[in-house]
């Protein structure tokens, strides 16, 4: 079984796609339009050219998206990218955030070497964390073990 985030736009899920192959790495795999769908009939007017299906592939994990006809604002859920590199965490960090906003700037939590929250300019919220390796257990505490994400 799998999960994935599927990502809700007004008329910007091409351009989103394009800029999280770039921020991120990844690949949008596939792309539909309205108008090349079998819905094209369907499609609301003047919305031909918008996204009805994308398919985005970072390492293992597929995230999808769609331009939705009536706007849809993200409500209760982020997407969690997970690193182990903190200089690509701060610089996904801040082309995140370059149109984005700010929830919690990028920083060393006693959890992570960085983590901050940042909403890009299309809408999406975003928790980047880049756990710190495995440590000692404090003095009867249990071991924290930080597990590499792909």
């Amino acid at each position: 079984m799998d999960l994935s985030p599927y990502l809700s736009f007004n008329g910007q899920c091409e351009e989103a796609f394009k800029f999280y192959e770039k921020c991120l790495g990844g690949k949008t795999v596939f792309m539909m339009t309205w108008g090349d769908s079998p819905m094209a009939a369907e499609a609301p007017p003047g919305w031909g050219k918008k996204i009805m299906h994308a398919t985005f592939k970072l390492g293992d994990t597929t995230m999808a998206g769609a331009d939705m006809p009536s706007e849809q604002k993200p409500h209760g859920f982020s997407v969690a990218l997970g690193l182990s590199d903190a200089k690509e965490a701060d610089r996904i960090f801040k082309t995140m955030a370059e149109k984005g906003t700010v929830k919690v700037p990028i920083q060393e939590t006693f959890w992570a070497l960085r983590f901050g929250e940042v909403v890009d300019q299309f809408g999406t919220p975003w928790l980047i964390n880049c756990e710190k390796p495995q440590t000692s257990p404090p003095e009867g505490g249990s071991k924290i073990v930080a597990k590499e994400s792909k």
